[in-house]
């Protein structure tokens, strides 16, 4: 297994709340993200097609609003099994204090079984930055405008 990273960073509560859970961590030094584990009383199997709420056993309060989490899908999931995030990507306000779910659709042919403890998604903590908008007639002219999508070219 991978030598787990310092601890060092910046500072986010966590709570258990299912004594099975297991909190994230970041597996490698280079790790961006944390994985995310279930926290099931039994196995589950996604059908094709199907969603599901999966529960963490977990809840983070960020608290300091220069910063948010987000939940992203496990690329080996989504390219080996199909099992991507429901949602695609997961947003945590820095004030949400509730349980850490991850929506997990089976966008595969095939059922999936999500067992107790397996990783599912990763968590990465992002800086935020408060948009100020300033109401303004027109724009300076740009190199773009306001050319949609496919206006830069195929290549």
């Amino acid at each position: 297994m991978a030598e787990p990273a310092e601890q060092a960073g910046c500072p986010v509560r966590l709570r258990i709340l299912n004594e099975k859970a297991r909190p994230p961590r970041y597996e490698t030094r280079g790790s961006a993200g944390m994985d995310l584990r279930a926290c099931l009383d039994a196995p589950l199997t996604l059908k094709p097609g199907e969603t599901r709420l999966i529960r963490t056993g977990i809840a983070l309060h960020i608290a300091d609003p220069e910063l948010a989490a987000v939940i992203l899908p496990r690329s080996g999931l989504g390219h080996k099994h199909g099992v991507v995030l429901g949602n695609l990507v997961g947003l945590i306000d820095s004030d949400y204090q509730g349980e850490i779910m991850m929506s997990c659709w089976n966008r595969g042919d095939a059922p999936f079984v999500v067992e107790d403890g397996m990783r599912v998604a990763q968590l990465v903590l992002l800086p935020i930055k408060r948009a100020r908008f300033e109401v303004v007639d027109t724009f300076a002219a740009s190199r773009r405008g306001a050319g949609g999508f496919g206006h830069t070219g195929s290549a």
